[in-house]
């Protein structure tokens, strides 16, 4: 009997190990969210400040284009769409999120709404491409207290 239980439970181990993985976990967007204040002007023996890693909670939506955003770059107020997915940075400022292939718009949370400062060539906001088997990487730089 005892033969038996042993057979068993190495099938069942089997059986686990040799399930299909989810297509989900080889893909998506990693990233870092910097905060960026004050004064960024270059000037002569002048450092321009980094970026400082900042908890945030970043925000997937379907790919949107500002015509589908209330409120003016880089501060909207709401999206015509419902995100996919969100996910909180760590004290380092670096998330990773797992996505299927695709086409996305990426924004940060912020106390007077939702913030992104990239667009492309046709107006989709902070736009992000997922491959299938590829982690994507990004740096988001939250940047509307800095001056230039």
């Amino acid at each position: 009997m005892n033969t038996m239980l042993q057979i068993f439970v190495l099938l069942l181990v089997m059986g686990f190990s040799c399930q299909k993985k989810d297509q989900n976990s080889t893909q998506g967007i990693k990233g870092k969210v910097l905060w960026m204040e004050g004064n960024h002007m270059p000037g002569p023996g002048r450092e321009i400040p980094e970026g400082k890693p900042v908890e945030r909670t970043v925000l997937i939506y379907p790919l949107t284009n500002i015509s589908q955003a209330e409120g003016n770059a880089p501060m909207f107020g709401a999206v015509e769409h419902e995100p996919i997915q969100a996910v909180r940075s760590n004290a380092q400022g670096i998330f990773t999120i797992n996505l299927p292939p695709g086409s996305y718009s990426i924004f940060t949370k912020e106390e007077k709404g939702l913030f992104a400062n990239f667009f492309d060539g046709n107006n989709n906001i902070h736009p992000v491409v997922v491959k299938q088997g590829e982690f994507t990487e990004i740096v988001i730089e939250v940047n509307y207290m800095a001056m230039y």
